[in-house]
């Protein structure tokens, strides 16, 4: 048997719980060598490209990493801030607004942390930072709405990959998808009130990250999940099924992927007559490079070249507060049974610890 688990483990040590927060990732640098290593990461995951490594990887070796990390990198010079990556900046300060949350509604602390499945923090090297934390209850709550195979089934990989190191398991939730939650549909409609509040209604895109349409046939449920997304979204703002339009982004490659797709459309809304729209990707957690590169600026600019007289891109939720107190609930709803979240269950937990020390300091003397 492998020899699992930690040296020295203190049997006393107060039990922890902790929540991370898991997103795909980002380059650590916008330059072409950070780009190489991500991307490197990224497309050999088998669950993102389903194709035989003999076939995949003369394609991906020979041919992608070659060309596409300098084209890359170029468009996150584009959106890099000070602060550095969008997406990381938006996450860490998700976690901090979801943290706070908490300490103020549970009953003892409970860990919550940032996690991408590529690059860094590293999923792995996270949850073994909670290992030497003692954690013993934890939730794994990949920032993906919509489930797919791609993005969320990847995420468990990781994780089981990681927990079938570990000697204790700690008792393990994991949220598969949270498009039907009905706060976060009304997180989205309220952003998109407060934007039209601002700048005017104009016809609504709703773009969602596209996938290979055969995963769709293979029984990926991520195109059901983005349509009933769109339809909810668009009940609660009073739409008509002529005011707004669901497309999909981001296809790579000749095969076939979810459609209509998204530079398309935008495309051909001005010869229909719409010329002004507002574009909202839900799918997104946080803003990324696929919502502040493609979407806000190089489809922003087909579409005014193609006729369209007003553009404007709905921002991401973000670390606004509707988004964090979504995850709140979240956690609420699948943790409601740790002590953390019932005083009561907090206290014996804390009255039973000197009776686990005592028990270890018998056992120390009689080795």
């Amino acid at each position: 048997m492998n020899d699992l688990g930690v040296s020295k483990f203190d049997h006393g040590a107060r039990p922890a719980a902790a929540v991370v927060l898991v997103n795909l990732g980002t380059p650590d640098a916008p330059d072409t060598a950070s780009v190489r290593r991500y991307l490197a990461e990224f497309l050999s995951d088998p669950r993102v490209v389903e194709l035989p490594r003999w076939q995949w990887w003369p394609i991906l070796h020979g041919v992608i990493l070659r060309i596409r990390p300098r084209r890359s990198a170029h468009a996150y010079q584009q959106v890099w801030t000070a602060a550095g990556s969008p997406l990381m900046v938006h996450s860490e300060a998700l976690v901090a607004a979801v943290a706070t949350k908490l300490s103020a509604l549970a009953a003892g602390p409970v860990l919550v942390r940032n996690a991408m499945r590529y690059g860094r923090p590293a999923l792995g090297a996270v949850l073994r930072e909670l290992q030497a934390a003692n954690v013993r209850r934890l939730l794994i709550l990949p920032m993906y709405p919509q489930y797919s195979g791609t993005t969320t089934g990847s995420v468990f990989d990781a994780l089981a990959d990681e927990l079938k190191t570990w000697r204790w398991v700690p008792e393990t939730a994991f949220v598969s998808d949270y498009c039907r939650h009905p706060g976060y549909a009304e997180a989205l409609a309220e952003s998109v009130r407060r934007h039209w509040a601002q700048q005017g209604r104009r016809h609504l895109l709703f773009s969602f990250h596209g996938i290979p349409e055969r995963y769709l046939h293979a029984g990926d449920p991520y195109h059901c999940q983005c349509h009933a997304t769109a339809r909810r979204v668009a009940e609660l703002l009073g739409l008509g099924e002529l005011d707004w339009t669901i497309a999909f982004q981001s296809r790579v490659g000749r095969e076939p992927w979810l459609r209509p797709y998204t530079d398309e459309t935008l495309a051909a809304l001005p010869d229909r007559g719409i010329r002004a729209v507002d574009v909202i990707c839900p799918g997104f957690a946080v803003d990324c490079l696929e919502t502040l590169e493609e979407i806000a600026v190089e489809n922003r600019d087909r579409f005014l070249a193609a006729g369209g007289e007003r553009y404007g891109y709905i921002p991401c939720l973000n670390a606004g507060d509707e988004h964090a107190s979504l995850i709140v609930q979240l956690v609420r709803e699948r943790c409601t049974h740790w002590p953390e979240f019932s005083a009561a269950a907090m206290q014996e937990e804390i009255s039973t610890r000197p009776l686990v020390v005592e028990r270890q300091r018998k056992l120390a003397r009689r080795d």
